[in-house]
């Protein structure tokens, strides 16, 4: 798989970037627009129940809102935030101890914790606000990655494309993909211009943010290699030699604070994380076609599945470097393992360069069936939100 650019880009009076990006953050916009009334749906059903049963209706809706944003492991990750982590661990933990918290990096958390020092509102305001700014952060830094390779038009639709997917819905909970996606294209980007400390330097935090945050080890050892190779270019070596620092220093924190490397046995016995090598995905995915709508989870499961393995024959016939490549892969291969939370819509949206590769291949005359993919994924991002917010789904 070779590198493909195209045109590069033009930085001329008559460029149309600035166009380009004023409307791609119109587009972030009505994406937040589309998981805000996915949240409403939500918050509307909670006033039924509420007017059914007798019991005093809300004042307004925004907090019913909130707690949707704010659920699941937002849940968790507001733990952390306001009790850090724990200084032990508890024999067969389990999800419904406190101590469970441990299996949740610690740089959302951080960010969340240093915003909320300075804005007002309070730590839940400050979480997702923080995601809205990263969440906006993370597609311009798309744009200029694919700026750089395929040029301003294609950048434009990776932009606009990254805004809508369902699996966008993520940057407004209070998770941590926000986080992750913005470092990773940053880093990303100082590989692609050799920017080798910049690029070990992001990775790191990277790593230091999620599991599969260490898909960023993998593209600084394989850019390095081949600026080893093609141009011997030994100061590449920095960025894989500061890149795991952030999820080997999170380990060694843990093991200081619980005397034992805490993280490993919580998401082995507090969230069942083993390894399928795949089979999970593959049976959800199945049982999703032979008992259709019986499990909703099996059906984005299922959806999941689908639309990774159509992105991968997009990236085949619209190659990327291989750094992107490498990330993409390791986030992949550590979305399908895990025994129990497999293929999700976040997750895949995590393996961002996919959809840089969807921009590019697009043929420019399809503009119809453009439009038809951007409105279906508006539906989605509205779907999953109320899917996830009634706790119909696993996120």
């Amino acid at each position: 798989m070779s590198t493909a650019t195209t045109e590069l880009p033009t930085h001329t009076e008559q460029s149309p970037w600035p166009s380009y990006l004023r409307r791609a953050g119109i587009a972030y916009l009505a994406s937040r627009l589309c998981v805000i009334a996915g949240a409403a749906i939500v918050a509307a059903q909670q006033v039924a129940e509420a007017n059914r049963d007798g019991l005093p209706r809300p004042k307004n809706a925004v907090g019913l809102i909130v707690q949707v944003l704010t659920s699941w492991d937002g849940a968790w990750y507001y733990r952390i935030i306001r009790d850090w982590y724990p200084t032990s661990i508890p024999p067969d933990v389990t999800y419904d101890d406190m101590e469970a918290r441990a299996a949740f990096f610690p740089t959302f958390p951080m960010v969340v914790r240093a915003a909320d020092a300075v804005l007002p509102g309070g730590d839940v305001f400050a979480g997702v606000f923080v995601n809205f700014v990263l969440g906006a952060l993370a597609i311009w830094l798309i744009g200029l990655l694919t700026r750089d390779l395929f040029g301003e038009r294609i950048a434009y639709r990776a932009m606009v494309l990254m805004a809508f997917f369902p699996g966008s819905v993520a940057l407004s909970l209070t998770y941590s993909e926000a986080t992750l996606i913005t470092v990773a294209a940053a880093c990303l980007l100082m590989l692609h211009r050799k920017q080798w400390l910049a690029a070990g330097v992001l990775a790191a935090i990277g790593s230091g943010t999620r599991p599969n945050g260490v898909g960023l080890v993998a593209a600084c050892v394989v850019a390095a290699f081949l600026a080893i190779r093609h141009d011997r270019d030994w100061k590449s070596l920095i960025a894989p030699a500061l890149a795991p620092i952030g999820f080997i220093s999170f380990q060694l924190y843990l093991l200081g604070r619980t005397d034992e490397f805490a993280w490993f046995r919580v998401q082995r016995e507090a969230w069942d994380e083993g390894t399928s090598f795949g089979l999970t995905a593959v049976r959800n995915t199945l049982e999703a076609f032979t008992h259709p709508l019986s499990s909703p989870t099996d059906t984005i499961t299922a959806v999941s599945v689908l639309a990774m393995i159509a992105l991968l024959v997009v990236l085949w016939k619209r190659p990327l470097p291989w750094p992107m490549v490498a990330f993409t892969l390791v986030v992949l291969a550590l979305m399908i393992l895990p025994a129990t939370v497999t293929a999700r819509p976040r997750f895949l949206f995590t393996a961002f360069p996919l959809f840089i590769s969807a921009a590019a291949w697009w043929p420019e005359h399809h503009e119809e069936g453009w439009g038809l993919t951007i409105a279906m994924s508006a539906a989605g991002i509205v779907a999953l939100t109320g899917l996830y917010g009634v706790l119909g789904a696993i996120p």
